[in-house]
């Protein structure tokens, strides 16, 4: 339903909150989604980034217990992160052979309730005083429990996002604590980026207990965004604009967003109204792609100065590394979103260098997230899975900014300065 008075970027953009307006149910998975809520299972929700997961959850579950996860975090940090929200402090006083002790503290009132309520549940002793605490909560994996029964009376659905920022043995972990967690009665939902390896690979105890949804995007679905911001706002879009609008969005609805916005400000278009407002000018899609590519270029130079930074700092295997980039990000769109084989970088790093090694090569890749995030653990653009041993675009407005903006990576570079050293391309010392 068109209002007038409605302007372009409160139908299209990327935003944290949803775009009602341009928000469309990817071939009923909302509904599939919902579905599975009411049933004993925890959800995995697996995609690109900007590919709409967030929005999803959002739309399926708005008063979930939201907690982040970045590079090197813990599960412990995850289970404190999700008790905070609750106003519980969980204090971990030793963590062994994967499982933890420690106490649980509030100095809410609705923690404090919580907590109280949950101990009598589990016939838990605990002592009052300003900061309410019990001594001990209990041991090894009844750890797990008090925290599945102070999720479980909080009513509130946890929510885990941004899971491919754990380590692969975090993430393993996680997938153990899940089969507890589902014991206990609390199911989770999973938000991340990952290509191939499911949940159940890492645990397969999860069979039957965790259901996996791949959010992805077909042209028709992208078109249907496409579609319901037209009519929010009274225009219409060409064919051959919204043609290159989803060629150009690699399947990401996102980066769909937020070049449609794109081209609505290249148009001049203000606000909507009675009269239907036609784009038909296909320069104004380049100009659009163009100007996004260029308010992206400091965001990769920065990955890249953060990277050869990182990549100078290692004596013995510069050049391994630089190689392996310059290999990663020459790499075709395709290629890059559907991943690349170790084995396949090795290949293409050994013609380029003879004295690189396939051992060498692989535990480089290990290593190769760390190099890429800030410092608030964020920040990855390309990312290796080491289950599947392959490297895939995490960031897939990677692959829109070195196709309309002039890209020079330092890789070369670092591998001209170390060429002439044997020891640029002996193991990595460092770890």
């Amino acid at each position: 339903m068109t209002t007038w008075g409605k302007r372009a970027d409160e139908v299209f953009g990327v935003s944290q909150q949803v775009r009602d307006d341009s928000y469309v149910d990817r071939a009923g998975l909302d509904k599939t989604v919902q579905r599975f809520l009411n049933r004993d299972v925890h959800i995995s929700l697996r995609g690109p980034s900007k590919s709409g997961k967030s929005w999803l959850r959002q739309a399926a579950v708005p008063d979930a217990i939201v907690v982040q996860c970045r590079l090197n975090k813990t599960a412990e940090d995850l289970y404190k992160e999700a008790l905070g929200v609750l106003g519980i402090n969980l204090v971990i006083r030793e963590t062994k052979g994967g499982n933890f002790t420690g106490h649980v503290e509030s100095s809410v009132a609705f923690g404090q309730a919580l907590i109280m309520k949950v101990a009598g549940k589990l016939g838990l002793s605990y002592t009052r005083s300003e900061e309410l605490q019990l001594e001990p909560v209990s041991q090894d994996i009844s750890d797990l429990r008090f925290i599945a029964e102070l999720l479980n009376e909080s009513g509130r659905r946890l929510v885990i996002e941004d899971v491919h920022y754990l380590s692969h043995d975090e993430r393993k972990r996680l997938a153990y604590d899940l089969k507890t967690f589902w014991d206990f009665g609390v199911f989770v939902i999973i938000v991340g980026i990952w290509s191939q390896q499911s949940l159940i690979d890492l645990n397969p105890d999860l069979s039957n207990r965790v259901r996996e949804f791949s959010v992805s995007w077909n042209a028709p679905d992208l078109g249907r965004i496409i579609k319901k911001g037209e009519d929010a706002l009274n225009i219409s879009i060409s064919e051959p604009i919204k043609a290159k609008l989803i060629e150009h969005a690699y399947g990401n609805a996102g980066l769909l967003q937020a070049l449609a916005l794109g081209v609505l400000d290249e148009a001049s278009f203000e606000e909507s109204g009675p009269q239907l407002f036609e784009v038909a000018d296909q320069d104004l899609f380049d100009a659009a792609a163009m100007s996004l590519a260029e308010s992206l270029n400091p965001l990769y130079q920065s990955f890249a100065k953060r990277t050869s930074s990182g990549i100078r700092t290692r004596h013995n295997s510069t050049g391994i590394y630089a190689h392996t980039m310059a290999v990663i990000l020459d790499q075709d769109d395709d290629t890059l979103i559907n991943g690349i084989r170790a084995r396949e970088i090795y290949q293409k790093a050994h013609a380029r260098e003879k004295r690189i090694q396939q051992p060498n090569l692989k535990t480089i890749l290990r290593h190769l997230d760390g190099l890429q995030i800030d410092e608030d653990g964020r920040g990855l653009v390309v990312s290796y899975d080491e289950g599947q041993e392959e490297v895939s675009v995490v960031d897939l407005q990677l692959l829109l900014y070195r196709k309309f903006s002039t890209v020079r990576w330092p890789w070369e570079e670092i591998v001209s300065e170390v060429s002439g050293r044997d020891d640029a391309f002996e193991a990595d010392t460092l770890f």
